[in-house]
């Protein structure tokens, strides 16, 4: 099946792939070929391709997935391969967040920018964190 990850700034990936592990509001999902169709929405979390042998493991925020009989297109606010995260500005933007969440001086729009900005941190942090020391322990990933 073919899936398609778009970001406001590029097409992050485009390739077809055998299955697709996803982050949801309603859970996580993976879709294989022949999925029934469905509209979701996408949370900030850890998302798995696997093609053949491989697996690409990618940190994603927000954005909405649609999946069809040929395929599945995820619209992400963001999305990034491990091998993109840098650890150490994403713990700095992490704890930004978590300094100006501590100060509470806010009304409930900015609280939901910097709760979304915590959320995405905390993502590329835990799939950074966890595939950089797979790469020889977990058959079929490839770091780059």
């Amino acid at each position: 099946m073919r899936l398609n990850i778009i970001t406001p700034e590029k097409i992050v990936f485009s390739e077809d792939v055998d299955q697709v592990t996803i982050p949801t509001m309603d859970g996580e999902i993976t879709v294989l070929p022949h999925h029934i169709p469905l509209v979701g929405l996408l949370k900030a979390g850890e998302l798995i391709i696997k093609k053949g042998d491989e697996i690409i493991p990618l940190a994603v925020s927000g954005g909405m997935l649609q999946v069809r009989a040929d395929g599945v297109t995820i619209l992400a606010d963001t999305a990034e391969r491990v091998e993109e995260i840098v650890e150490e500005r994403a713990e700095e933007a992490r704890k930004a967040a978590e300094k100006l969440m501590e100060e509470k001086r806010f009304d409930a729009e900015e609280y939901a920018t910097i709760a979304a900005k915590m959320d995405r941190e905390l993502a590329r942090l835990k799939v950074a964190r966890k595939w950089r020391h797979k790469a020889h322990s977990v058959p079929g990933y490839k770091s780059e």
